[in-house]
């Protein structure tokens, strides 16, 4: 059974990818997660199965990383780990230059320590996947898409960062030879997503009867990805990426804000039909724009698609479905979440 280190792996995303290899039951997952608020073990499978260990800990406690690749050996790093909520990144820019920048620097050192302890087939076989974001390539007009060539130009403190982690990522492929690929992903929405992003907020609130906000006109338009797919993007990328590449990850689904709202108040309504202040669409509202907003993301992911013959499953009327009902069916995650229960059971056990 193969082993991969997986940083940020009690994250939305990450987590998800951890689910996928524990149902296949071909790898052993060593998840380091800092365990910040959007960190949630109840997203994971248990973590005393010889499947999965998940380790708290910071990916810039080199002494820490370096303990878990003398003793695991991984055969590829998957880092997740990074702050990625642009609201957040924008009341406290900071932040988000220490985990997103500065530990990932000392993470990827840790790494290349390792690599100089293995044997030449074992440091040939090793890789390093950095999971980023297509919001590094900034606006777009109303044409046209990102594409892996296209020239960087963050707009927010949250993408900036992301920026500057791929770029030093890049700086240790081609300084040391460390052996990376890199994805940049749009949008992604799914079960287990913590409520403060878009489409988990707009769901629980329109279910719950309260303000459904929406940001200046409603007209930002994304490319929406089911995590699901994302996540076998990335298993095709680590399975046969060629060392060096980036790979852009997209849902082929580009929707205005305000559309998405309305097909979330649509899909409540029909899976809840009780409700009293039903329809939904009565409770959107909307709110000064956030500094900063880029106005339109589109991918282009025929590079994956032709090199790795990658293409999602979902579209996105089957993927809200599923969402949705996820969200219905798991009240008790979901008031873990909203209460800090999860936190707290947390700090509870840390300060014993």
């Amino acid at each position: 059974m193969k082993t991969l280190l997986v940083t940020g792996g009690a994250g939305f995303i990450g987590s998800c990818f951890i689910r996928r290899a524990v149902r296949r039951g071909d790898t052993a997952i060593i998840n380091l997660d800092k365990l910040t608020y959007a960190g949630n073990p109840d997203s994971l499978p248990r973590s005393d199965s010889q499947q999965h260990r998940l380790v708290q800990g910071d990916i810039g406690d080199r002494a820490l990383v370096k303990s878990l690749l003398s003793e695991y050996q991984p055969v590829a790093i998957i880092n997740f780990a990074a702050e990625s909520h642009v609201d957040r990144s924008i009341d406290g820019p900071l932040e988000f230059v220490e985990t997103n920048v500065v530990a990932t620097c000392r993470l990827l050192e840790e790494v290349r320590a390792h690599l100089a302890t293995l044997d030449d087939d074992a440091r040939r076989a090793f890789r390093f996947l950095h999971v980023s974001t297509d919001e590094v390539y900034g606006s777009l007009g109303a044409t046209g898409s990102f594409t892996e060539t296209t020239a960087y130009s963050p707009n927010s403190p949250y993408s900036a960062s992301k920026a500057a982690s791929d770029h030093f990522v890049r700086a240790y492929l081609h300084t040391y030879g460390l052996p990376t690929v890199m994805t940049n992903c749009s949008n992604n929405y799914g079960p287990y997503q913590f409520p403060e992003k878009l489409i988990p907020l707009m769901i629980l609130n329109a279910v719950e009867g309260r303000p459904l906000p929406i940001y200046g006109d409603g007209l930002n338009v994304r490319d929406w990805l089911f995590v699901e797919d994302h996540c076998a993007a990335i298993e095709a990328v680590l399975r046969n990426g060629r060392v060096g590449e980036c790979y852009n990850v997209g849902g082929n689904n580009e929707q205005t804000n305000i559309d998405i709202v309305r097909t979330i108040c649509r899909t409540v309504d029909r899976l809840c039909p009780k409700l009293q202040h039903a329809p939904c669409e009565s409770l959107i509202t909307y709110v000064t724009d956030r500094p900063g907003h880029d106005r339109r993301y589109a991918v282009d992911a025929s590079k994956l698609r032709d090199e790795l013959d990658w293409r999602p499953e979902q579209d996105f009327a089957s993927g809200i479905d599923q969402t949705v009902q996820w969200y219905v069916d798991n009240p008790n995650w979901v008031q873990r979440v909203q209460s800090g229960e999860y936190r707290r059971e947390r700090l509870g056990l840390e300060s014993k």
